[in-house]
């Protein structure tokens, strides 16, 4: 690019040619070739004020309510990646168990150790109070709290549960609940196909009762069903996840049961029915302040 200046001014500049612009140690615009005007930047501008940093939800917060609070330090768990002991303390199989040891998973792991959080926990509160986490999101394994699936609650099931919370409260930590993420006793899979049964809803609000019964002292943050959309459409479209339903042509891979045309729909429609059933049983009998 040719710029034409008077011959005083052109000691005074230097130019720095960048992908077909020129940069100059003035502001003043030139016409290039094409007709236009560009206007050529300082080669090196000054470098900006530094402000003290703050994080994006700093800054969200001072724009919100008071009270209100965005969990930038936020860790979300689901029990079957964390707590392995699957086969202890009275635990029996979920959906996750029988995919995973059919060797449905890519690399054919399992959840069998995970992250041994269930005998790690104590472990794991210490390194989240080090690193000043304000909130953890866990997951409850309905295999661990209710074995059948409906009926009695596991006491060691309970146990553990009961002494994370108290873990996660006293260091500081608040505690969200997560009641179903992805997972359910392998029991009610075999007894009506899951959420592909309507008679979910009502085992499903059982269970939450008993989670809101017995941690509601401590917790005030819960989430009925987690991820309803990827459960339907892993779950009971592509069969990437379990149980693993699907048709052709649209599954991942080879499945041996499942209609990827229909299961989708009635599956999700049967969560949002357990989700309404479980949230309104929340504020009629446990909500005081909040949701």
């Amino acid at each position: 690019m040719s710029h034409t200046q008077p011959t005083a001014a052109v000691s005074k500049r230097k130019s720095l040619t960048l992908s077909g612009i020129s940069r100059r140690t003035d502001s003043q615009p030139c016409e290039g070739s094409n007709g236009f005007h560009r206007l050529l930047l300082p080669a090196a501008p000054p470098a900006p004020l530094r402000r003290p940093w703050r994080s994006g939800s700093q800054l969200h917060e001072e724009r919100l309510p008071a009270g209100v609070r965005i969990r930038s330090r936020h860790l979300r768990v689901p029990a079957y990646q964390y707590e392995g002991a699957v086969a202890e303390d009275g635990r029996s199989p979920s959906i996750w168990d029988t995919f995973t040891h059919a060797g449905k998973m890519a690399d054919k792991s399992t959840g069998d150790v995970a992250a041994d959080g269930y005998h790690k926990y104590k472990d794991d509160v210490n390194l989240m109070a080090d690193t000043n986490l304000e909130a953890y999101r866990l997951s409850i394994s309905w295999s661990r709290l209710i074995p059948y699936g409906r009926g009695a609650v596991n006491p060691k099931g309970l146990e553990y549960y009961n002494n994370l919370i108290d873990e996660l409260v006293q260091r500081g930590i608040q505690v969200h609940i997560m009641l179903l993420q992805l997972d359910f006793p392998q029991v009610l899979e075999d007894e009506y196909g899951g959420w592909l049964s309507p008679r979910i809803v009502e085992d499903f609000t059982a269970f939450a009762d008993i989670c809101f019964r017995e941690f509601g002292d401590r917790v005030t943050h819960w989430t009925m069903i987690d991820e309803p959309n990827i459960g339907a459409i892993g779950s009971y479209d592509t069969g990437l996840i379990a149980p693993g339903h699907c048709s052709d042509p649209f599954g991942v891979t080879k499945c041996s049961v499942g209609d990827s045309t229909v299961e989708p729909y009635i599956a999700v429609h049967n969560m949002l029915l357990a989700h309404a059933s479980a949230a309104r049983l929340y504020r009629e009998k446990y909500q005081v302040s909040n949701l």
